[in-house]
């Protein structure tokens, strides 16, 4: 059995945004050779996430307005956490949209539903991030 690891970085300008990643995967995947197996894509950052869905405008749009919801970002001091920061919010988005995401690896290529695409969901944004991306197999 083989491994491969790179880290991808992401700076994104905003405070939150969702970012099709799939792309810098399967170009990992190209990288690593490997024709069958597992890769992992893990968020680095604990106000970050990793999560697959459709790559739909409107579902993004209805992503924000939910998190939202269940985890306004203001007022900040209504989180305990938010003490000389601002981004209680973004743990808890994190903790709701996930961490990472496993996808099966066939004949060389990620082996997805029909919709389905890897984004890095940003929820305190304006500075770099790293995102995992480890494969295994053969």
């Amino acid at each position: 059995m083989r491994s491969y690891r790179k880290e991808l970085y992401f700076n994104v300008s905003t405070r939150r945004a969702f970012v099709n990643i799939t792309h810098e995967v399967e170009k990992c995947l190209a990288e690593s050779g490997i024709r069958e197996g597992l890769v992992l894509v893990n968020a680095m950052h604990i106000t970050a996430s990793v999560f697959i869905n459709d790559d739909e405008p409107g579902l993004h749009h209805d992503y924000e307005l939910w998190l939202e919801r269940l985890a306004p970002h203001e007022p900040v001091s209504q989180y305990r956490h938010n003490v000389g920061e601002d981004n209680a919010d973004a743990h808890m988005k994190r903790q709701v949209m996930g961490r990472e995401v496993v996808v099966a690896v066939t004949d060389g290529r990620l082996d997805f539903g029909t919709w389905e695409r890897i984004f890095y969901g940003e929820f305190d944004g304006r500075r770099k991030k790293r995102v995992l991306v480890k494969i295994i197999g053969e």
